[in-house]
């Protein structure tokens, strides 16, 4: 176990460097930079811009060198937890995610604890009761839950709850709270937004781990050594409890790996639909005006939760699955 937990951890490194390289190329794909598009922007609307205080910032943040070096000034600043200086918003990084990165989390995890309270005893159910009306219910339900895109129910929810409830259900918070210190009234006044941005951003994703649950635990509950122990008289919850519930989780542990990034990536039109202060926007925004320092930071935050969610997902999976070898190298 010792061998294998080091050797996926070493393989965590070079996965992260060739991540980083790729999201390097690609923000630098575009003509131009941040300033070019800004100097283009202040030139559209008939103002000058300040071209000493540009060419002074460009030097001091290395946008004069060649890209090899600017990529190894961006990493290096990586490395010492210093995420850059976002042009965009005027803020060092680090200020400018701050609090959107604790509700985007907030959020995130949220919205994983509902996916797996709601998907879990509805797959188990379907899968036990097949074919019976519940079941025909809660397919329809699922199948209805991956085709409705997550934005068109953000807009639905917005419209019904302004129309009919003269409420309005954007934003993560009331106004008064917002750019306010913490306090117990902003963190009730989030707590009573949430709801309705996790129900909206964890539906489709409830409704494929309800599909692949089902499908894996009829896989299992058909097998021969579950008829066996049914033909020996063991009782149907602890014939359902031994193995073929245990074997059918494997794809919510494998989902760890790409749940955390998804969450984050995936709600970013969720967001913009009903004005969540989450990173979601600020990532969209960041990539459009090409602010390098913060869409790079961001990509390779979410690069990190991907490999770390994998990494996690492997070490459940040993631990859930016996099939699973954990032999680094050998074949069975």
């Amino acid at each position: 176990m010792l061998g294998y937990l080091v050797h996926r951890i070493l393989i965590m490194i070079p996965t992260l460097i060739a991540i980083s390289i790729v999201i390097f190329i690609i923000i630098h794909l575009p003509p131009g930079d941040y300033f070019s598009t800004y100097i283009a922007e202040l030139q559209s609307q008939g103002e000058q811009a300040n071209l000493a205080k540009i060419a002074f910032l460009k030097a001091q943040y290395g946008f004069d060198l060649p890209l090899w070096q600017q990529y190894l000034y961006w990493v290096a600043g990586l490395l010492q937890g210093d995420m850059g200086y976002s042009f965009l918003y005027d803020l060092p990084v680090n200020k400018v995610v701050g609090d959107r990165l604790f509700l985007t989390f907030l959020v995130s995890f949220t919205t994983i604890v509902f996916t797996y309270i709601v998907a879990f005893p509805i797959g188990v159910y379907s899968a036990t009761h097949q074919y019976s009306l519940f079941d025909y219910a809660l397919t329809f339900l699922g199948f209805l839950g991956l085709a409705t895109p997550s934005f068109l129910l953000a807009l639905v929810l917005v419209y019904l709850a302004h129309v009919y409830l003269g409420i309005s259900v954007g934003g993560l918070m009331d106004p008064q709270y917002m750019d306010k210190p913490w306090s117990w009234a902003k963190a009730g006044s989030v707590f009573a937004h949430i709801w309705i941005p996790v129900v909206v951003i964890g539906t489709s994703g409830t409704a494929a781990m309800i599909r692949r649950l089902r499908a894996n635990l009829l896989d299992e509950l058909q097998k021969q050594y579950v008829v066996t122990a049914r033909a020996k008289g063991l009782h149907p919850f602890r014939a359902l409890m031994k193995y073929p519930l245990r074997m059918a989780l494997n794809p919510f542990v494998s989902d760890i790996g790409s749940l955390l990034p998804h969450v984050i990536s995936g709600g970013a039109i969720v967001s913009v639909v009903m004005s969540l202060p989450t990173t979601g926007p600020m990532l969209l925004e960041a990539l459009r005006s090409q602010d390098m320092f913060l869409a790079g930071s961001f990509l390779m935050f979410m690069a990190f939760l991907t490999v770390i969610g994998v990494f996690l997902s492997d070490l459940a999976l040993a631990a859930l699955d016996p099939r699973i070898r954990l032999h680094v190298g050998r074949q069975p």
